[in-house]
């Protein structure tokens, strides 16, 4: 009679326990994601996901898939808008299938070179009208975060802008990164990326644009002989969350995780800047030719290819992208 009795209170306690440990999780995020769990998005994320958890006494739980464990990023986009899953940080050079005016970040040299005047860009009112872009696609998007910058790599001399005509460079199915090697007298062939390390072997292509990083884990640099480290592209994440889930939080909660996402970011920009000196370091002494291009070089870069692929921007975006196009002008404007 004992034990029976001792066995039911004990079941009855870890009932409450379990009972207690789901209310303290009153909100709860599966949020997916393609990059490695060591790489520089997966380890901010989780550092969000502690602080959000923290701040709210546990009430949001963020659970964080890496690698595609949710699926790929298409995938993970419809999700979303589904509410199969709450949220996705997903590369903004994936998400111009669902919404057409975020292909603006495929514009060359779009941010400024200094970190700090770039946050100030996402920061304002350009930063907030492209997020807004996000509100009729079944997506709320919370922020932009930083996630490096591309440059250029060639089987051929990279020495000058001359250097690049009728050289063939691989791209993703964007006309916005075709237009920016057509400007420069370049052949622009969409490939899928995984078939990119053995086009550059067997020279379908003679060269790509990538961060150091990707370059580095891809190993393209074992095929490829030149590297110009450019910053012409920036790479930008978009944070997006399920709109029904959002607005199913309480307003301080929506505080918190807005606030968590923004105030991380310097973190977040320190790790990928780790990641990205290492990768240099480690493609220089595999003996490819870097060389860091200068100031006057990235301005006749931009120069050369900021006008032509702005405006297969707005072939693309159409009135929408035109009026992203015209905030961005102004708010980069009042930055210099």
């Amino acid at each position: 009679m004992f034990r029976k009795t001792t066995v039911l209170s004990g079941l009855t306690a870890l009932g409450l326990v379990l009972a207690s440990g789901a209310q303290a999780q009153e909100y709860v995020a599966k949020i997916g994601h393609l990059e490695s769990p060591a790489q520089s998005r997966n380890v901010t994320l989780e550092k969000v996901a502690e602080l959000v958890k923290e701040r709210t006494d546990g009430e949001v739980e963020f659970q964080i898939f890496p690698q595609g464990q949710l699926g790929n990023q298409r995938q993970m986009n419809e999700g979303v808008q589904l509410g199969t899953i709450e949220g996705t940080v997903a590369p903004a050079a994936f998400l111009g299938g669902f919404n057409p005016a975020v292909s603006i970040m495929d514009i060359p040299y779009l941010l400024p070179e200094d970190d700090a005047k770039a946050q100030e860009l996402r920061d304002g009112p350009f930063g907030q009208a492209l997020l807004d872009t996000f509100s009729d696609k079944g997506m709320f998007a919370v922020t932009l975060w930083p996630n490096g910058k591309k440059q250029f790599t060639s089987n051929k001399p990279l020495d000058t802008l001359a250097d690049f005509a009728d050289q063939k460079f691989r791209v993703m199915d964007s006309s916005i990164l075709i237009e920016q090697f057509n400007a420069l007298g370049a052949s622009a062939i969409a490939l899928p990326f995984g078939e990119l390390y053995t086009s550059l072997q067997t020279g379908v292509v003679d060269g790509e644009e990538n961060p150091l990083d990707t370059i580095m884990n891809m190993k393209f640099y074992e095929v490829q002989e030149y590297l110009v480290v450019s910053d012409h592209g920036a790479m930008e994440d978009v944070v997006l969350f399920n709109p029904m889930w959002w607005d199913s939080l309480p307003a301080e909660y929506q505080e918190v995780i807005t606030t968590a996402f923004h105030e991380v970011i310097p973190e977040l920009t320190a790790h990928k800047a780790a990641a990205v000196e290492e990768a240099l370091e480690t493609i220089e002494a595999a003996g490819t030719n870097v060389r860091v291009a200068g100031e006057e070089e990235r301005a006749a870069l931009r120069e050369a290819t900021f006008g032509p692929a702005s405006e297969a921007y707005v072939a693309k975006a159409g009135d929408t992208g035109k009026a992203l196009l015209s905030t961005y002008e102004e708010a980069y404007e009042a930055l210099h």
